[in-house]
């Protein structure tokens, strides 16, 4: 079975290889041969400047300084809405006057997106930190709530029946039944969160930030500068490909016990 395994991931990486190559060869083929050149850069130049804006400045900082910049926000933003989505998301689930009084305002909150909160937090709090947080605050947290509510709610009863036969009370019940039943939804929460926080980071830094990826990008976008706006882009997708790993690895040794497929 574990040669099996082995073997499916190795001709899937040799896939995935293979159609990363040859999209760059269609790439610098259509740009090549097309006058698409006069729009955006071939593959070549713009790893070029990837490679060299590593250690080279971008503005004041480097690709790297950029990145951690937007990373330590997206870690204050994605961390405050976590908890406080966790935190709601649990007593509604689990206290039926605390649902009904949360609900309404939260589905009337929950369709608005991260980015249309930005003026609102530039007159609130004017263009500093504080309103980079509160855009990706609002951008993340409502999936962890919603999805930590799903699973706190509807516990299978039967389990907690039985845990309350045996002489369970409240307490035990909630942590040894109501926690790690909502454990799975609760992860796929903080997934969606998480990918959803770092686009808000992003909208956030295109607006009001004198460094982070956003601002490699806006400043590419009035400089004329194409292929700093698509080396943005990719480390905005190489740092969003990395989160979502390292979220994935989590659920798995948390929740080995109930791993979802995909």
């Amino acid at each position: 079975m574990k040669t099996f395994l082995k073997s499916e991931k190795m001709i899937n990486s040799i896939f995935a290889a293979s159609s990363m190559i040859g999209f760059l060869v269609i790439w610098q083929l259509i740009v090549s041969m097309t006058n698409l050149k006069l729009l955006i850069p071939g593959p070549i130049p713009v790893f070029q400047l990837f490679y060299s804006s590593l250690f080279n400045k971008i503005g004041s900082y480097t690709l790297i300084q950029h990145t951690m910049f937007s990373l330590f926000r997206v870690f204050v933003g994605f961390s405050l809405g976590a908890v406080v989505g966790l935190l709601l998301g649990i007593s509604m689930g689990r206290n039926r006057l605390i649902d009904a009084i949360i609900n309404p305002i939260f589905n009337l909150i929950r369709p608005i997106p991260g980015v249309a909160w930005i003026p609102m937090a530039i007159l609130w709090f004017g263009i500093g930190e504080p309103t980079k947080y509160f855009i990706i605050f609002m951008g993340g947290f409502a999936n962890v709530l919603l999805n930590t509510y799903a699973g706190s709610k509807y516990v299978d009863k039967k389990l907690i029946g039985a845990a309350r036969m045996l002489g369970a009370d409240n307490r035990r019940v909630f942590i040894h039944i109501v926690i790690p039943a909502s454990l799975p939804y609760i992860f796929a929460g903080l997934q969606v969160s998480l990918s959803t926080s770092w686009m808000a980071v992003l909208a956030a830094e295109m607006v009001c930030a004198n460094e982070g990826v956003g601002y490699i990008i806006i400043g590419g976008m009035n400089a004329g500068n194409t292929t700093q706006i698509i080396v943005g882009m990719i480390a905005i997708g190489l740092v969003g490909l990395v989160l979502a790993s390292i979220m994935r690895t989590a659920e798995k040794r948390l929740c080995e016990w109930n791993i979802r497929e995909g």
